[in-house]
């Protein structure tokens, strides 16, 4: 495969990596073409203040090679997608980029337009989350019409598509392990500090970690992410840090003993496939996170789970009591690389035959 597209939800300019930047960067560093076209930046999300002018202004116009040498793409556009006349393959024409590719793989529904299918004999959904309802399940199913090919974060994630009746792949996200990996020789035990990186939204309890929190007043907790503020009060223990950018996390990771994923009540949790914990755990920082069918205890390598808040604060505390640095955990992570995971990838991508 010498020349790939992806059509992802999420750009690369943020303080957040997902799993089509780690697969582009790895197919890019490998020879391969790579082009990473992502959701546009609509003037109606820039009026509506969802999209801010200095998340706007860090976003190159235009095509951006980038020092791995995968092109990404962000487009402006009056109107968010699926609505206005945005059109894939009128953007990359507009851009100067080649319309034939060896393999496209989607895995933002809304970029779905009829021109995607023109641009390779390979085409590859790559779902990420779960889609119950509204127009993102009405184009996924558009898209699973015309695919050639799944490969789902998750289980889960696959069996919420439905019988299908092309090759499907489960492949969960991975670690760029050697990045995360704590310096061979720094074995010190680490603070009582836990620590969670990623999304304040409606998937994140913010009751339990007040309740961690509260009953470990002698442990800090960090909390990294954009977000309005709080819906509760949190006592003093609990650090409010903002966007991490991605760069800054290992240091973050490693100066923490434990790494939280205190994940709600949201059904769309049941699917996830969550890339910090792999990253927690190639940190070298033993792990909590509420079990899901895709997140289940593994205690010999520091990775403890909890059903409800009854058992949360005995899994805190067994976390806590871990060796740390968790050398289980860093040897885990690192059967879980972004390299073993692109292998993967290619090697599926490969099996399918051209339509």
């Amino acid at each position: 495969m010498r020349r790939i597209l992806f059509l992802a939800h999420s750009h690369a300019f943020g303080a957040f990596r997902v799993g089509s930047h780690h697969y582009a960067r790895t197919l890019a560093r490998a020879g391969a073409d790579v082009v990473h076209l992502s959701t546009p930046i609509s003037l109606a999300h820039r009026v509506a203040g969802r999209v801010s002018a200095d998340a706007a202004s860090s976003v190159p116009r235009g095509a951006h090679r980038d020092a791995d040498g995968v092109t990404h793409l962000v487009p402006r556009t009056a109107l968010p997608r699926p609505y206005g006349r945005f059109r894939v393959v009128r953007e990359l024409t507009r851009q100067g980029i080649g319309l034939e590719f060896d393999a496209v793989l989607i895995d933002q529904p809304l970029l779905w337009d009829e021109s995607v299918r023109t641009l390779s004999r390979r085409l590859v959904y790559r779902p990420t989350d779960l889609y119950p309802a509204g127009v993102k399940t009405r184009l996924q199913q558009r898209i699973l019409t015309a695919a050639d090919g799944v490969v789902a974060t998750s289980s889960e994630v696959l069996r919420g598509l439905g019988p299908l009746d092309v090759p499907a792949l489960v492949l969960g996200n991975g670690v760029d392990a050697a990045r995360f990996a704590p310096p061979a020789d720094v074995n010190a035990d680490r603070p009582p500090v836990c620590v969670y990186v990623g999304a304040l939204d409606a998937r994140f309890d913010w009751q339990q970690v007040d309740a961690w929190a509260r009953a470990h007043p002698d442990v800090r907790f960090a909390v990294a992410g954009p977000s309005a503020p709080p819906p509760i009060s949190l006592p003093s223990n609990v650090d409010l840090l903002g966007p991490v950018p991605y760069p800054a996390l290992p240091a973050l990771l490693q100066g923490a003993r434990v790494g939280l994923l205190p994940l709600s009540d949201d059904p769309l949790n049941a699917g996830r496939s969550p890339m910090k914990l792999y990253e927690y755990l190639g940190a070298g920082l033993a792990t909590v996170a509420r079990e899901t069918p895709v997140i289940r205890p593994d205690d010999g390598a520091g990775l403890y789970t909890y059903r409800d808040r009854e058992g949360a604060d005995a899994v805190l505390r067994r976390a806590l009591a871990h060796a740390s640095p968790n050398v289980a955990g860093v040897q885990r992570a690192a059967s879980e690389s972004w390299q073993a995971k692109t292998d993967d990838l290619t090697a599926f991508l490969g099996s399918l035959p051209p339509a």
